[in-house]
């Protein structure tokens, strides 16, 4: 049984920082792409970052407009992929949602295997 199961969420005031955790059961991170994505009330569900191994070299992507403020990272050992935020705003809030894409396809779509999501709140 696949598993994804996020941690790391909370309430952090704007300019501070907050890392998510993923730990991955039933499949393994390093032949998939991990991806972090968030769902805001009221919004759509977005990319935020994505991590594939490709050994010896990781190769991360990011949204644009938050590539400067926000990490991608991974653990082949503990298969875990995590998400460092710094610098965070209120319109940073959302459910953030790790997934997992055993393709080499970065669509959306691809995607087949989710977390519940972590509540990130950030207040003014």
């Amino acid at each position: 049984q696949v598993q994804l199961v996020e941690s790391g969420g909370g309430l952090v005031q704007a300019g501070g920082s907050l890392r998510l955790s993923c730990t991955v059961s039933g499949v393994s991170p390093n032949y998939h792409i991990m991806g972090w994505f968030r769902q805001a009330p009221g919004k759509e569900r977005e990319f935020v970052a994505a991590i594939r191994w490709s050994p010896p070299t990781y190769y991360s992507d990011y949204s644009y407009p938050l590539r400067d403020r926000f990490t991608i990272s991974m653990d082949n050992a503990l298969n875990t992929v995590s998400l460092q935020m710094n610098s965070l705003t209120p319109d940073d809030s959302a459910v953030y949602f790790c997934a997992a894409n055993p393709t080499a396809d970065y669509r959306v779509a691809n995607y087949l295997y989710w977390g519940q999501g972590t509540q990130v709140t950030v207040s003014p």
